[in-house]
């Protein structure tokens, strides 16, 4: 088989940037070279003990068969249950569905409600695989550029002016990847304003990142701060970030049982039900009180002053201390231009994180993958030992460049 026989939608895709650095990084391992990765999104926490001893006992238990398409009651009344303690709203059964990843129930919302032509505002910078899912849906993404000194979120007249008789979603990321940050609900309520005059419009509060934030400013996620917009918006969510499940695949949503139920049918002839055994620990992880949550703040937090004084010491990065997840989105426009110790001109963010990669053998990812070119995502959940000598690495080839 050859390209010319593949699908013309594979021609609206790209392949992952978080993927693609990972593999470099591989790559250059295999070859015997010592990289640092700050490129993953992935912290380098254990899931909690007593999720892994949950998820061995439902093996011991034989819960290892099908389940329903939508996830378990049990896990369900969880979900549920979280939303209620957490977020203050309330959903049955029907208005909630879990998959392998929050990542797997967007890319559904997305099919399950775009015909060719909708659009779907997203606001940059974004998360990589927003702008390419809503491609393979055959929607249109709308990039709506957010301006760091309004601390990259979207604004009300930014909306209102994206906004057209097409427009079917807008996606909203908070704690945001790559920037970290978070909407407060005076925030949403403006958008919401803005919203009440587009009834055709659907909203996805991606709240991945929810707990990671370091302040003590109550948490709002969209659906809870407009209520009235509740009944056509989409707020997904899931573990992997909140108790360092990446492996366990396993992402929940929750929203009008309409939309539920066409996500059920897509997911019912692609994936089927997410693992069982990754349903049993996430039912456990909901339940159970997060303590362990203030240690990982304080060992992100660290970790985040420590990336932001390497910035000011390089007289060349700058960034602003992110609000939430694990990611410094680091200004890097005085650099483009230089030239490094082999002669070649760092002509955008992308060349410069490539250069990186060789010089300094740490990776980062370039800001145009986000789309807002001329900044670098460092992505600080790794080991503070590993992060020091990264730190240095970088310090020390930016130092190199004329």
């Amino acid at each position: 088989m050859n390209s010319q026989q593949l699908a013309r939608r594979m021609q609206r895709v790209r392949p992952s940037p978080t993927a693609a650095i990972s593999d470099q990084v591989r790559t250059l391992e295999a070859a015997g070279q010592s990289v640092i990765n700050l490129g993953e999104g992935e912290l380098d926490f254990a899931t909690p003990d007593a999720i892994g001893y949950a998820g061995i006992a439902a093996i011991i238990q034989h819960q290892t068969k099908y389940t329903a398409v939508s996830g378990t009651q049990e896990l369900k009344a969880a979900i549920a249950g979280k939303f209620a303690r957490d977020n203050q709203l309330r959903f049955s059964p029907e208005e909630i569905i879990a998959g392998s990843g929050a990542k797997q129930l967007i890319f559904n919302a997305l099919m399950a409600t775009l015909d060719v032509g909708q659009q779907v505002i997203i606001p940059a910078p974004y998360w990589v695989s927003y702008p390419d899912m809503v491609s393979l849906a055959e929607g249109e993404p709308v990039i709506v550029a957010c301006k760091e000194q309004h601390g990259w979120k979207l604004r009300p007249e930014e909306l209102a002016a994206a906004l057209t008789p097409a427009t079917r979603w807008v996606i909203l990321n908070s704690p945001g990847n790559p920037t970290g940050a978070v909407y407060s609900a005076q925030e949403l309520r403006a958008l919401a304003e803005v919203l009440s005059d587009h009834p055709q419009v659907l909203i996805m509060a991606d709240d991945i990142y929810e707990p990671l934030r370091y302040d003590q400013t109550p948490f709002s996620t969209f659906a809870a701060a407009a209520p009235e917009l509740a009944g056509r918006t989409l707020t997904v969510n899931g573990v992997s970030k909140s108790h360092a499940m990446t492996g366990w695949r396993l992402g929940y949503a929750a929203g009008p049982a309409w939309l539920i139920s066409a996500m059920q049918i897509l997911q019912s002839q692609s994936t089927s039900n997410p693992s069982s055994v990754s349903q049993a620990a996430a039912a456990v992880a909901l339940q159970q009180p997060a303590e362990f949550l203030d240690d990982w703040i304080e060992i992100l937090d660290r970790r985040r002053r420590h990336v932001l004084a390497m910035i000011a010491d390089s007289n060349a990065l700058y960034a602003s201390a992110p609000a939430g997840a694990f990611y410094i989105f680091a200004n890097c426009q005085a650099l483009l231009g230089r030239i490094t110790p082999e002669g070649d001109t760092l002509a955008d963010d992308k060349a410069l994180a490539s250069w990186l990669l060789q010089d300094a053998q740490v990776a980062v990812l370039h800001g145009s993958a986000f789309g807002t070119p001329g900044y670098l995502r460092i992505a600080y959940a790794v080991a503070d030992d590993l992060l020091a000598q990264a730190c240095q690495r970088l310090l020390n080839s930016l130092a190199k460049l004329g």
